[in-house]
């Protein structure tokens, strides 16, 4: 007798249907999975039959065929345990089939029966949804999660006797439902606040002039002056995520097995800091079977790159087409996955090897060729797609001993931020690019008009110096965003006169 359980998996970071067909015929004890599935999924047959037995379930072992549609897709992951289980149970007669097509089953079964959580629910629960399901059963562990999509019962269940019963009639599970505007708002409070930074004045209005237009950032200064509290608070000045960005961003944590069982949904801006030594996989993402890396965890929120010239070099530079794309193809024998990375770069670095280049009070003990040298380790393709550039000065005693009550606090700024990339979102509605720091040459001479003083300017800045062409077209993006940050609608001379002040540093390359 064959029978059909509808279950799923995940391709990057979108869902799909497995159909899971099961065959019991007479014969010598045998159990087959076919349909290209993974080492988990083939383990699956053993924990299954120790699950079916020890449940108090009669059960006779017999020739036993599970097929696992599309054919042509390779089967990762854990989760197809459960809707083995009950394929086989109703090719057995003993799970009744009115109301299989009815719900996407998934869940990792223990030897007891018991079910345990498994990664990726939220795709899977979006794709239910899609296809027109009325439910979904998973392990109690991911309700919160699968609970936040809408139109679609989540039935959580505890173990396979259970999932039996709801099946055949027997026991009402009542689906699971939360409210979703509450978990967004206890989840999007930051524990960190831009008023904390003591002094910086110059470099705090330059990120947020880098929020505004969602323009990357590098910050250069020595050890000790405040590159990365600087860095970790930008994310709390960026506008808040919408919903659909909290899902996307929820979606990418739920696959890669990072998503808090207790969050359900992401509802604050990702801020990602990898270590110098990462590998260019662990960056990008791969695998033999593709999993997310940290450009695309950062996807919707920052990724920071502490110590900028001590990553390898092919790492960095295999940052250059997913900051111009916003995506990251990765290709593989069995599949090429595009995962999701738009992510906004911030990058700190010292000005030297030893960090005291140009500090007022130590000395720098390192050469030019070794300063030279430790500057060229950045690419000038890298640095091209990086806009702002900010000398972060050591910070002062009187500073330091200060009061931090007279600094703004990441709400105030947000606010502006906010403004400014509505502002922007407006003005390129219908264009595909949603931030200043989006526009191609086309968009710069139609939105950075620049009056006579302003150009007599930026003419000048280009001689003394000494800028390149891609240093002019972002002077004229950093204008734009300080322009609109003032809520005017021309480029007038002092955004040109400030904008001028983030690109002083390609002095140094």
């Amino acid at each position: 007798m064959i029978s059909k359980v509808y279950s799923g998996s995940t391709k990057g970071i979108d869902g799909y249907i497995v159909t899971v067909e099961v065959d019991i015929s007479p014969g010598l004890p045998f159990f087959s999975t076919v349909g290209l599935p993974g080492r988990a999924v083939n383990e699956a047959k053993e924990r299954v039959i120790s699950a079916i037995r020890n449940s108090g379930i009669d059960f006779s072992f017999k020739k036993i065929i599970v097929n696992l549609a599309p054919a042509d897709v390779k089967k990762e992951g854990v989760g197809f345990d459960l809707p083995i289980a009950i394929g086989i149970l109703c090719s057995e007669g003993k799970v009744s089939k009115e109301n299989l097509s009815k719900y996407l089953i998934i869940g990792e079964l223990a030897l007891d029966g018991k079910l345990r959580e498994v990664r990726g629910i939220l795709p899977l629960v979006l794709i239910a949804r899609d296809r027109n399901f009325e439910g979904i059963i998973l392990p109690q562990q991911n309700a919160k999660e699968a609970a936040v999509v809408d139109n679609i019962k989540v039935i959580p269940v505890n173990n396979l006797k259970q999932v039996i019963n709801f099946l055949n009639n027997l026991e009402i599970v009542n689906h699971f439902t939360v409210d979703r505007t509450k978990i967004f708002e206890q989840n999007s409070v930051y524990n960190i606040d831009f008023n904390e930074i003591k002094g910086q004045e110059f470099s705090k209005r330059a990120i947020e002039v880098a929020c505004a237009g969602n323009h990357n950032v590098i910050m250069i200064g020595p050890p000790g002056s405040g590159k990365t509290m600087l860095a970790k608070r930008i994310i709390t000045i960026l506008p808040n995520l919408t919903f659909e960005e909290s899902i996307a961003t929820t979606k990418i944590y739920s696959i890669a097995g990072l998503l808090p069982s207790d969050k359900g949904l992401i509802a604050t801006r990702p801020f990602r800091s990898p270590h110098h030594t990462i590998s260019d996989v662990a960056l990008i993402g791969g695998g033999s079977y593709p999993k997310p890396g940290e450009i695309t965890l950062a996807h919707n929120g920052v990724l920071f790159l502490d110590e900028l010239p001590e990553f390898k070099a092919d790492v960095l530079e295999v940052l250059r087409q997913p900051m111009e794309d916003k995506t990251i193809t990765v290709s593989r024998a069995n599949s090429v996955i595009t995962f999701p990375a738009n992510f906004m770069l911030v990058a700190s670095m010292n000005p030297c090897p030893c960090g005291y280049y140009g500090h007022p009070e130590k000395e720098c003990v390192c050469s030019q060729f070794q300063i030279q040298k430790y500057l060229n380790k950045i690419s000038g393709p890298l640095l091209d797609r990086i806009d702002i550039h900010i000398e972060v000065p050591p910070i002062k005693v009187s500073e330091l001993t200060g009061d931090t009550s007279i600094y703004e606090s990441s709400d105030k700024i947000k606010e502006r931020v906010t403004k400014a990339r509505k502002i922007q979102i407006k003005r390129f509605n219908g264009l595909g690019i949603y931030s200043n720091s989006e526009m191609n040459s086309k968009h710069i001479k139609k939105y950075c008009i620049l009056n006579k003083e302003s150009k007599a300017i930026l003419t000048q800045a280009i001689e003394r110096l000494g800028l390149s062409a891609r240093g002019y077209d972002k002077i004229l993006k950093i204008a734009r965003t300080i322009a609109d940050l003032e809520e005017q609608e021309n480029i007038l001379t002092h955004h040109i006169s400030e904008a001028i002040q983030y690109r002083s540093m390609d002095k140094y390359w």
